[in-house]
């Protein structure tokens, strides 16, 4: 049975809003560190790519984590002395071109042809991926940058009044573990100022807020459209939160989910309401969740 046919458009689309949806999209980052997020890739003669190339190039060192911004085929490897390494995978990137054909009803005149455009897949492997380059290829890692960016006292006391787990790491990811019911942020130094740090926080308090011993919203088994409309009740609880806690909104993060509310709307125009009513839910626990602590603590 023939295998069916590679379909790069799908298959780039589906990785986007994959991330998307996590919260993560490959081109924003809003702490230091990690991977060289705004350094254009390019190709093994440094020529950079362009257009869609850096967007897949760009998710794809976002998710495996590669610090070089070189790529190149497995030819090209090759011919630089390089060998990719045992079991690595490539990323498929596109290649634009034309071919002339000529117009059937004037193939005796040399002169006349048609270019045809065309769209082919070529597999390259980040330089991390290969052995034995020459030495310019590798680059170090970033490390994170201490900014000087200071915790809110207030603002800490809120998110610890919550009860929510929370643990910082060197890790440069944001997230909350449904298996340890614990949110993970990066150090608040290396962020860019103190209000992306508490709007994600709020977002990863949204979804600890779904917690089977909360508000029982979130299960080990949900599917991508579930975990698109998660995001849509974390991130609406994160703006209710915002509001309540003074932190200055960024749109420029939050319109990175808006491709992933949109299909879900498109299917069901009730999914809003839904999401906001779950959104409210949310905001109401971990509100009240904290003051009912605060004043135990107090007393």
């Amino acid at each position: 049975m023939a295998q069916p046919k590679f379909d790069l458009k799908q298959h780039v689309t589906d990785i986007i809003i994959q991330e998307i949806e996590k919260g993560t999209p490959p081109w924003q980052c809003p702490w230091t560190g990690s991977v060289k997020q705004f350094a254009l890739p390019v190709r093994h003669n440094c020529i950079p790519y362009r257009g869609i190339n850096v967007l897949i190039l760009w998710t794809q060192a976002h998710l495996e984590g590669y610090a070089s911004e070189h790529w190149m085929t497995y030819r090209q490897a090759h011919e630089l002395g390089g060998q990719v390494r045992k079991g690595g995978k490539s990323t498929p990137s596109a290649f634009y071109g034309t071919f002339e054909r000529k117009d059937d009803e004037t193939a005796h005149d040399d002169e006349v042809s048609a270019r045809i455009p065309f769209l082919k897949t070529n597999r390259v492997f980040n330089v991390e991926q290969i052995d034995g380059l020459p030495k310019n290829y590798y680059a170090e890692p970033v490390p994170p940058v201490d900014l000087g960016t200071e915790p809110d006292q207030h603002l800490e006391d809120f998110f610890d009044a919550t009860g929510i787990s929370r643990r910082t790491s060197p890790l440069l990811r944001a997230y909350y573990d449904m298996r340890l019911d614990e949110i993970h942020m990066p150090p608040i130094e290396t962020f860019h100022d103190a209000a992306r740090y508490y709007a994600i926080l709020s977002h990863e308090c949204g979804h600890a807020s779904g917690y089977s011993s909360r508000l029982d919203r979130l299960t080990p088994t949900m599917d991508r459209k579930e975990r698109a409309y998660e995001e849509l009740v974390a991130e609406l609880t994160a703006a209710m939160l915002g509001v309540h806690l003074k932190i200055p909104a960024h749109f420029d993060q939050n319109a990175a989910y808006i491709e992933g509310w949109v299909a879900a709307m498109r299917e069901d125009n009730g999914v809003i309401f839904k999401a906001a009513a779950d959104a409210q839910r949310a905001f109401d626990f971990l509100v009240g969740e904290a003051r009912f602590l605060a004043k135990e603590r107090s007393i």
